[in-house]
């Protein structure tokens, strides 16, 4: 046991915040949350917020680095200062850049890049409170922005984790089991399919337990998915917020 871990995550069927293994901690989404961005997103699961605005096409410079074929897209992910207990230092770190590349490169599946030649388009996503699970939903974020902003995309991109905590496997892994459980894993699907566009994990399975948290990753990702389509057709029609 990892010094500091809980007793127990898992008790008689039930996680350490009494959620089932196959359960989601409370979904909240919302689009054009911003005023001033061309597109915006706000996604959480429980207490992980993350908020995304989109800006372009535009011009992209310096006009020598311009793609004459399609549009450059650019992601930036931040963690905010207050975002955990421990105060975060602010600018750039390598973590932040790590997640920037994965969900721009998702991102960049979806989009008709090719539709908006020498531009660029810029994905900014803001995790405004963190208790595990924070590239997920600020992928989540960020695509409901794209999609608010009117850039033309073939599907929804949508995201979410799974692990193994106790010896079981759960989905959307909480803060307490991600940092005393065995395995995480994020998966992102396209349009709630299995076409996987990002997919990183750090721990230890078998391939036959790799291949079951697969198959949780997707189903998880399908309902995320219909969720990211519940917000922005709400916000179309009544203009309200998506909350289960």
């Amino acid at each position: 046991m990892k010094v500091g871990a809980p007793e127990k995550l898992i008790t008689d069927g039930k996680r350490i915040d009494g959620r089932k293994l196959d359960e989601f901690r409370k979904i909240k989404t919302e689009a054009r949350v911003l005023d001033n961005a061309i597109g915006s997103g706000m996604f959480s699961f429980g207490n992980t917020k993350a908020l995304s605005s989109v800006y372009g096409p535009k011009p992209f410079f310096p006009r020598g680095l311009q793609d004459p074929t399609k549009s450059i897209i650019t992601c930036k992910y931040n963690m905010a200062p207050f975002s955990t207990t421990e105060r975060i230092r602010p600018g750039i770190h390598r973590r932040s850049v790590e997640i920037s590349k994965v969900i721009g490169e998702a991102l960049s599946n979806v989009i008709f890049s090719e539709d908006y030649p020498k531009t660029g388009i810029s994905i900014f996503i803001e995790i405004i409170q963190a208790d595990a699970s924070t590239r997920c939903a600020g992928l989540n974020a960020a695509c409901i922005a794209l999609a608010d902003s009117g850039v033309p995309m073939r599907d929804m991109v949508s995201c979410c984790s799974v692990g193994k905590v106790d010896g079981e496997l759960v989905l959307d892994v909480g803060r307490l089991e991600d940092n005393y459980g065995d395995v995480d894993l994020a998966i992102a699907t396209v349009g709630g399919t299995d076409k996987v566009v990002l997919l990183q994990m750090d721990g230890i399975v078998t391939k036959e337990e790799l291949f079951k948290l697969l198959d949780m990753g997707v189903k998880g990702c399908a309902v995320v998915c219909d969720e990211q389509r519940q917000a922005l057709r709400k916000k179309y029609s009544t203009g309200e917020t998506n909350e289960r």
